[in-house]
């Protein structure tokens, strides 16, 4: 695999002014952190080498206002890629791409663009149109830029259209376990109050039951000492001698 640090040599002395140029260096990676370095290329050229991915990091050359990618093999951009938003004029002629990151259209410096030679989905291809002059070029750059951030409203529209059913989902859940604790301290309530009876009959009965031998007791003796009256009434009248007058 060929890196730019040792096939491209020492970036800075590749430096033409503002202008950076990588092509044909048969790079199959980018150098992200030489390019950070000279931030005083704004115009970088990495056309004709083998490039299949920008790294994420790629996104932070935000002084970038020309770029060409023409003829590597990039499948995609990074989801990132709108963060280039001086970007000017964009190159990518002859990749592999088929659709665009939705932060594309983010570029609202982009004043030209081309992207024949892609397998673009059918609806981007449309849009795009043709680069075969300036105009061509310029109207694709505002076409492909009104179209994303088409796009981009409607994935918002569907971010809080999900937002809210998850919001409204959220809500019947709460709503839900708010009743099952109600219905749980509701359940545990009774429960309480009938233990609470239970006991409260269990130390009745205990009470009563004391209270019972007592009450036996107590009319046994009653009896008892009802007998000894009758008892003591009937023998004092047949047993007591008449005084003498």
């Amino acid at each position: 695999m060929t890196k730019a640090g040792n096939k491209g040599g020492n970036l800075r002395d590749k430096l033409d002014g503002n202008e950076l140029d990588l092509s044909l260096s048969d790079l199959n990676e980018v150098p992200v952190k030489e390019l950070a370095a000279l931030p005083k290329a704004t115009i970088l050229d990495l056309s004709c080498n083998k490039l299949t991915t920008l790294p994420s990091d790629f996104c932070g050359l935000t002084h970038l206002v020309k770029l060409d990618l023409s003829k590597n093999k990039l499948q995609q951009l990074p989801a990132d890629f709108g963060r280039l938003v001086n970007l000017q004029h964009l190159d990518l002629l002859n990749n592999r791409l088929v659709t665009l990151p939705v932060s594309f259209a983010q570029l609202k410096s982009l004043k030209w663009l081309d992207l024949k030679d892609n397998p673009l989905d059918p609806a981007l291809a449309k849009v795009a149109g043709d680069c075969l002059d300036e105009k061509q070029c310029k109207q694709c750059a505002n076409k492909v830029l009104q179209h994303m951030k088409a796009m981009q409203a409607d994935q918002e529209r569907e971010r809080q259209r999900r937002l809210e059913v998850e919001r409204e989902a959220e809500k019947k859940r709460e709503a839900k376990q708010r009743a099952k604790e109600a219905q749980e301290r509701e359940v545990r309530k009774r429960e309480k109050a009938e233990e609470k009876e239970r006991r409260r009959k269990e130390y009745d009965a205990l009470k009563a039951s004391k209270r019972e031998p007592e009450k036996k007791t107590k009319k046994e003796t009653n009896q008892a000492s009802s007998g000894a009256g009758e008892e003591e009434v009937s023998v004092r009248p047949g047993g007591r001698d008449c005084p003498l007058h």
